[in-house]
Order: structure tokens, then C-alpha cells, then sequence
């Protein structure tokens, strides 16, 4: 199948050769052409350029998109949409004025998701997930990565860890799947945390090997959950089974979390609300890529991770939604990249540079996806008739998506 896009009024993130992410300054530099064709073919783009240089010759579909723009789909890094049921009710708790810290020691946040989801089938799980799923695809996701972390038996944790499996294996969109045990610690292991521990990296971990059931691993490094130690612990204990390291961390304080990630050459280090000069100057010229989720700073009402001054120091930086029943129950990207730029002031170019290639990144998916490359996956998002690519986060209300393409073929609604 041969499939030519033409008449493109601007081609958005083309990069001729494959790099990895932007970093700093390059962040600023989002390269384009304008009045563009693009061919994809099974599956794959294939070739692209100035309208004026279209090849000739048979196509078995032919897009005219006067008017609009092609960029690659947003690549969601860190997202928990597998999950059971919602936390509504704490949502009203948070606007009466308690905190998720309360909220958490009265029984709710990440143990009540727990509860539910361990009474849930594996069945209903994958149902519930699924439409999750389709929704971030409509959206304009085409590349996602998926946590563990709500079950916190080893049976809730593996049947979550097959749900993901289940997706991978249903969906056309690349997934990618994260063991986070170590997300909170279950009220049977109230107090014997390293019982907990235990449980994680000598009975939970060989299963997941055994069945690949995930690709990296990830901890909550925050008081009253993981400390640096257990997170050093944890992210060890992973490469042992070949599974790399990502780390909650920086989230309300900043403990040292971000040196231990980067030691332990952590894919990335994400939330971030919290940062110091020490943490960004760990980061400096390393291959572990910070991750802002400026949904969970809105929801939660907390501080905005300070992307200005970690861009300006020139580290890179990738966005992801953080999906999720308690503080993001959200799996919108558009809107992840209007609140970047309106209350992180990254401009329209580093937030689309940090929700694609950067993103892309994130998941070791940056050979796949994330930028309009030759070989690469035509994951694809055709927007509206639109006058630039700015307008893609000032319309911060309405997704300017036209139609979604995923190896080439439109998604239907």
C-alpha cells in the first residue's frame, strides 16, 4: 500500500537523519517544509519534500491536505491508564482542602486505586484500559508507555503487567510497559517496608522476567514512600533482569533521587515539580532525560516543573500526560502542551519538540517514532486547517486534530 499526502501546508518535526533528542537551544529549532507531500508506504514514510519535487506514479490513496499540517503523533511517556474504576470522591476532598498527602494517609490515593483494582478481573481491566487506550489515540497519541504500581500484591501486579501485554498485542500503536511495584507500600507491609521489598525483587521480578511482562522499572522516590536507598535498591535489582530504570522523583522534595537515577543510567527521571541546582547540574551531559507532567502540577494545584530554567541550562526535556485515576485523570497531550507553554513558558516549538523526539526518547522508541524521519513509523497527526503550529497549544481548549494515522492507516472515530 502505497499511500501520498499532498499539498501539506507545513511538514511539522522533519529530520532528515535520526538523532536521539533535543537538548538547550536546539530545543527552540523545530525544522518544517512548507507546501509538502509525504508517501508512506506499508506502513513506513518513505519519502518527502517540496510539493514542487512530488514523484509521479500510482498511489493507492491520495490525501489532499490544503490548508492543513502533518507532524508525528505525541509520544506519552509516562502514563498509569491501566487502572480500576476512578477516585471522584477525592477530587472533592481536594477542593475542600486536603492535600494528596492527607488524602493518602486517610486511606485514599494510590492504596484505594490498589483495593479496587485487586478485586477487578483481569477481564474487566483490559475493557476498562481499552477505552482508555482508543481515547489517547484519538487524541493523538502514537506511541505510549504504560505503568504497573496499582496492584501491590505480587497477583495484581502481574495481572496489570498482562493487561498491558494484552494491548501491546491488540493495538497498533507502540507500547511500552514499566513495573512499579515499588509505587507505594501496602498496609500489610505497613511496617516492614523491606519485607515489601523483598516481595518486589526476589518473587515479583523473576515472574516478569520469565513472561516479559516489562521493559523497564520504576519507584516513587518520595517521603513516605521510597527513600534514596530503596530506590538504589530497586533500579539494581531491575538491571539485573534487564529491565532499565525510570524514577518518580523530585515530585514534592527533592532528596537526592535524581543523582541515584543518573548513576544508575536511568532512562528518565519524571514529575520533577521540585528542582535544585544540584539535580540539573546531575543531569548535564547525560543520556537520562527529565520528564515534565504539567497535567499533574494543574490537577494537583502543586509547582509547575521549572522547564525555563532546565532548558536554559541546556538539558533536554520530554512532556507526558502521568494518566492516572488520583492526580491526572487525563490522557490528553494537546493540553499537556498548551499548559507547558502557558504556565511553564516553553515556547510552541520545545513543547511539540519535547512531546515527540524527546518523548520518543523516553521509551527507547526514538528509531521508531517521534519525528517525520525516513523509516520510521507513520504515526501520524493531520490537523485541522490551521494557520501555524502555534495554534496547536493557544487553541488550549480544542484539539486541532483532523484525523489520526497509525502505520499509515486513519483510525477511525
Amino acid at each position: 500500500m502505497k499511500l501520498l499526502f499532498k499539498n501539506i501546508k507545513e511538514l511539522i518535526q522533519v529530520r532528515d537523519k535520526n538523532i536521539a533528542f533535543v537538548s538547550g537551544k536546539e530545543m527552540k529549532t523545530l525544522p518544517t517544509i512548507k507546501n509538502a507531500f509525504l508517501i508512506v508506504e506499508n506502513g513506513l514514510i518513505c519519502d518527502y519534500g517540496l510539493m514542487k519535487d512530488c514523484p509521479k506514479g500510482h498511489f493507492s490513496e491520495t490525501i489532499d491536505t490544503a490548508g492543513k499540517m502533518i507532524l508525528p503523533s505525541w509520544c506519552d511517556s509516562h502514563t498509569h491508564i491501566v487502572y480500576a474504576g476512578n477516585r471522584e470522591s477525592e477530587f472533592v476532598d481536594r477542593i475542600n482542602g486536603l492535600t494528596y498527602e492527607e488524602i493518602a494517609n486517610n486511606g485514599g490515593g494510590i492504596l484505594n486505586s490498589a483495593k479496587k483494582l485487586q478485586e477487578t478481573s483481569e477481564d474487566d481491566l483490559y475493557q476498562q484500559s481499552e477505552v482508555r487506550l482508543e481515547e489517547i489515540i484519538q487524541l493523538g497519541t502514537g506511541a505510549v508507555e504504560i505503568k504497573s504500581g496499582y496492584g501491590l500484591t505480587e497477583n495484581a501486579e502481574l495481572k496489570m503487567l498482562r493487561v498491558i501485554k494484552r494491548l501491546k498485542e491488540n493495538y497498533p500503536i507502540p507500547i511500552k510497559a514499566t513495573f512499579l511495584g515499588a509505587h507505594a507500600i501496602p498496609n500489610e507491609f505497613k511496617n516492614d517496608k523491606n519485607g515489601y521489598l523483598d516481595l518486589l525483587i526476589k518473587k515479583i521480578l523473576p515472574k516478569i522476567a520469565k513472561e516479559n511482562l516489562a521493559d523497564f522499572i520504576d519507584v516513587f522516590c518520595e517521603k513516605g514512600y521510597f527513600s534514596v536507598d530503596d530506590t538504589n535498591r530497586i533500579l539494581k535489582a531491575g538491571k539485573q533482569y534487564g529491565l532499565q530504570g525510570k524514577i518518580h522523583v523530585n515530585q514534592f522534595n527533592a532528596l537526592g533521587g535524581v543523582k541515584i537515577g543518573v548513576e544508575n543510567k536511568a532512562l528518565s527521571v519524571d514529575h520533577l515539580e521540585v528542582m535544585d541546582t544540584d539535580d540539573i547540574e546531575v543531569l548535564k551531559n547525560t543520556k537520562t532525560m527529565p520528564v515534565a507532567l504539567p497535567s499533574c502540577s494543574y490537577f494537583l494545584g502543586i509547582p509547575y516543573t521549572p522547564a525555563r530554567k532546565m532548558i536554559d541550562s541546556g538539558l533536554p526535556l520530554a512532556l507526558a500526560t502521568d494518566y492516572n485515576p488520583g492526580s491526572t485523570p487525563s490522557g490528553n497531550m494537546n493540553f499537556v502542551l498548551a499548559t507547558a507553554c502557558i504556565k511553564m513558558k516553553m515556547t510552541p516549538a520545545e513543547a511539540i519538540n519535547a512531546a515527540t523526539i524527546n518523548g520518543a526518547y523516553a521509551m527507547n522508541l526514538e528509531n521508531e517514532v517521534g519525528s517525520i524521519t525516513k523509516g520510521k513509523l507513520a504515526n501520524l497527526i493531520l490537523t485541522k486547517p490551521i494557520n501555524s503550529h502555534v495554534f496547536i497549544p493557544y487553541s488550549f481548549g480544542n484539539h486541532q486534530i483532523e484525523k489520526v494515522f497509525l502505520k499509515g492507516k486513519e483510525v477511525q472515530k
